[in-house]
């Protein structure tokens, strides 16, 4: 959901003759490297985890936030929380409860807990440098297939599959010529980023961070701007007309009435708390009991939340 830093730029590959392969029939990803690199050394949005100065831990600490948030959220938080905490050590030295409490509104503040183990990892097992091998990142706690890839890729130039949603539904269309993606990764879509990849470390990395910034602002979701697309020619999708999805139905997200909504106003309560807070307070953000010790169990449960003798309830210290 990121893309690296781009101090200087890298001049955009030679395009080689176009030619089918076995895995899609049409001109292979090697023929839309050069256009949609190009694009983006026009066009990419300056962010601040781009940046030199962001560094491994500030791309980092951008790929936990940007997971299913937009950028215009993620942004005043982010710059916050580097301001705070600059190096993975500073916050390991700070609770746990410390970390949900500075994510604030982001929402899936579990991922303010993982961030939190990442940081304590690091410190512990790698003097407090992010570490530079994929295998590496992947064995840090919080840390999955996509985040490893899209650190190892965007943080130090590497040459690895950066798939997030942005760049699947890219794919999707003008590789395989569908609409939207399958609602989860398959091993296909897997299969195919990986053949599609530039050999080159650079230019790889650079075509993860080109082709995820174009489904952000182009291959959007919906109201694509396929006149702006500088592959639009080349489009599977667009070749054959466009046609509507016809897989499983999308799946939309919702949060008004729902135990999200409940959780984040009991978090808002405790995070804006500057010590332990009685069940009794807790009890008037939410009308309905069951549904509000359900979404309270749930925090605890996640270790968002620490119980404490008497009925009260703080964030986590431990």
């Amino acid at each position: 959901m990121t893309a690296p830093t781009t101090p200087t730029p890298v001049p955009a590959p030679t395009p080689e003759p176009a030619q089918t392969d076995d895995l899609t029939g049409v001109a292979p990803g090697r023929a839309l490297h050069a256009p949609v690199i190009a694009w983006f050394h026009e066009h990419a949005r300056d962010l601040p985890w781009r940046r030199p100065e962001a560094g491994p831990w500030g791309v980092m600490v951008s790929e936990f936030m940007l997971q299913q948030t937009p950028v215009s959220r993620v942004l005043p938080v982010y710059e916050q929380w580097l301001a705070r905490w600059p190096r993975p050590a500073d916050l390991a030295k700070e609770p746990p409860g410390e970390a949900v409490r500075a994510w604030g509104r982001l929402g899936y503040p579990r991922r303010a807990l993982r961030l939190h183990g990442a940081a304590m990892a690091i410190t512990e097992r790698h003097g407090g440098d992010v570490p530079t091998e994929h295998a590496q990142l992947l064995a840090l706690p919080g840390i999955g297939e996509y985040t490893a890839a899209a650190v190892a890729s965007f943080a130090y130039g590497q040459r690895h599959p950066v798939l997030d949603t942005n760049v699947r539904r890219v794919l999707a269309r003008a590789v395989t010529g569908v609409q939207y993606p399958p609602n989860a990764t398959t091993a296909a879509e897997r299969k195919l980023a990986r053949a599609l990849l530039p050999e080159d470390e650079r230019t790889a990395s650079r075509w993860a961070a080109a082709s995820m910034e174009l489904g952000a602002l182009i291959c959007t979701a919906k109201n694509e701007t396929c006149h702006r697309c500088p592959i639009a020619r080349q489009c599977a999708w667009q070749l054959a007309g466009k046609p509507e999805h016809d897989g499983p139905p999308r799946r939309g997200q919702t949060y008004a009435g729902t135990d999200r909504q409940v959780r984040g106003r009991l978090l808002a309560v405790l995070r804006e708390a500057t010590g332990p807070v009685p069940q009794s307070v807790l009890d008037r953000v939410w009308d309905e009991p069951v549904q509000r010790a359900r979404a309270l169990d749930g925090l605890v449960s996640d270790g968002l939340v620490e119980p404490l003798a008497g009925g009260l309830y703080r964030l986590p210290l431990t």
